[in-house]
């Protein structure tokens, strides 16, 4: 996972999402201030955001190759 920061005011995580032997970029942007809050948030809601990427892969939703997910 990386993290970057995406305005004054967030954090954009980037993560792989695993389908079958492939890899799948993810993109989540927070409103989190820092990087650690941002982990810690990403950590706690994983298997939420991973069920949500998918379904966003299955239906073609991709920006630039990424799927791009906000905060629940």
């Amino acid at each position: 996972m990386r993290t970057a920061p995406t305005t004054e005011s967030g954090q954009t995580i980037t993560f792989s999402l695993a389908v079958g032997p492939l890899r799948q970029a993810c993109r989540l942007r927070t409103t989190f201030r820092t990087q650690n809050q941002a982990l810690s948030y990403l950590h706690r809601h994983r298997t939420e955001f991973e069920h949500i990427a998918r379904a966003r892969l299955a239906r073609g939703e991709l920006e630039d190759g990424v799927v791009q997910l906000v905060m629940l």
